[in-house]
């Protein structure tokens, strides 16, 4: 009997913590006074875009990671003053740690000076990016 309320305990807590992390995934979370990442911090990349910088972190395996890329590259090409930028860690852990990126995908939008002024981890939705990207560039 004893096992078996612990059996279920168990199960009820990792359904818990699942919904939470569910609950997480795909939201924005501003950040006040964040990182600066400049254009020569990330390989291959040139310069930021002038208004605002998708800059989103994949790896090879990852299927949500596609997803993210066809989404944040809608919204880019949409706008003349918005770069995506898609980052894959496959090869380059040190990017995650350098970045402190703890899933994939996961997308900072940096402002025009690389400002990190948003972070996402998950899948995002257009239109919450649209609507970040608004409130940034408005700033």
């Amino acid at each position: 009997m004893t096992a078996a309320l612990v059996l279920v305990a168990l199960v009820a807590v990792a359904t818990a913590l699942g919904l939470v992390w569910r609950s997480q995934q795909g939201r924005i979370r501003r950040t006040e006074g964040g990182d600066v990442i400049r254009a020569s911090d990330l390989p291959g990349v040139a310069r930021l875009a002038r208004g605002a910088t998708l800059l989103q972190f994949s790896t090879e395996v990852c299927a949500p990671c596609r997803a993210t890329h066809v989404v944040l590259g809608d919204v880019a090409s949409s706008r003349s003053d918005v770069e995506h930028v898609d980052l894959d860690l496959t090869h380059r852990p040190d990017l995650a740690s350098r970045f402190r990126i703890m899933q994939t995908p996961t997308t900072l939008i940096l402002d025009r000076k690389g400002v990190v002024r948003a972070r996402i981890g998950g899948a995002p939705r257009r239109d919450a990016v649209t609507h970040e990207l608004e409130r940034i560039l408005a700033a």
